[in-house]
Parts: structure tokens; C-alpha cells; sequence
């Protein structure tokens, strides 16, 4: 069974870079395009995995992670942040908001997939 992955980003190059490098390995692939997006979106679906960006409009990846993990279809969900980002303080407001880990920017394409295997179990 294919593992879906939702990726939250306002960039698109690195929305599409993650879409190629997913698919590329046979995930499949919803996209966001900042938290609100990915709120709407994961509403209505349940995937294997989040990896979200932190500095997004209208919802950033701390703000998206706890309205996220709110909700009933969050359970036993990772999400990772892949950021720019890599502050002490940032990353450990993530983890309490529930984060599972963390990459950051520009990430390696076999780092992302080893870390989205590990997080899915494929």
C-alpha cells in the first residue's frame, strides 16, 4: 500500500523538489501551501506523514502543528519540520507542540527519503 505524504511549504520549488523526490521513491504526495491550506486539506484526508516548513503566511508550521495535533485524524501522524530554521528555541517549542523531528534547508534528497521511510516504517 502506497504511504501518503502531505508537504506544507509557500515555496514551490520546494514543494515540487519534494514532490519529485517522493514520488520518485513511490510515496504518494498531497501539497499545502502554508498551515491553513494543510488544515483544510488534511480535514478531509488522512496521511502517513506531515513535513512542514516554519515561516508559511496566514499559519506557520508551530502554529499549524498545534491546531494539527488537535484534531482526531493527528493520531499516531509524524510530523517533521524542514526549515530554514534551526534555533534550540524554535525546535523545542516544536517537539512540545508534537513534533517528530526535524531537517532543515536545503535538505539532501536520500536524508529526506531515510527520514521519511524511518517516520512511515517503509
Amino acid at each position: 500500500m502506497t504511504k501518503t505524504i502531505m508537504t506544507i511549504d509557500d515555496s514551490p520549488s520546494v514543494r515540487q523538489m519534494m514532490m519529485m523526490t517522493l514520488r520518485s521513491a513511490g510515496f504518494s504526495v498531497m501539497e499545502a501551501v502554508d498551515g491553513e491550506d494543510a488544515l483544510q486539506k488534511l480535514a478531509a484526508t488522512k496521511v502517513d506523514a506531515v513535513f512542514t516548513d516554519q515561516n508559511m503566511p496566514r499559519l506557520d508550521g508551530l502554529g499549524f502543528i498545534k491546531k494539527f495535533r488537535a484534531t482526531p485524524g493527528a493520531v499516531g501522524v509524524p510530523v517533521v519540520f524542514l526549515s530554514t530554521e534551526s534555533r534550540d528555541d524554535l525546535k523545542a517549542a516544536a517537539r512540545a507542540a508534537g513534533a517528530t523531528g526535524w531537517l532543515t534547508k536545503p535538505f539532501d534528497q536520500e536524508k529526506l527519503l531515510d527520514v521519511v521511510r524511518k517516520v512511515v516504517r517503509a
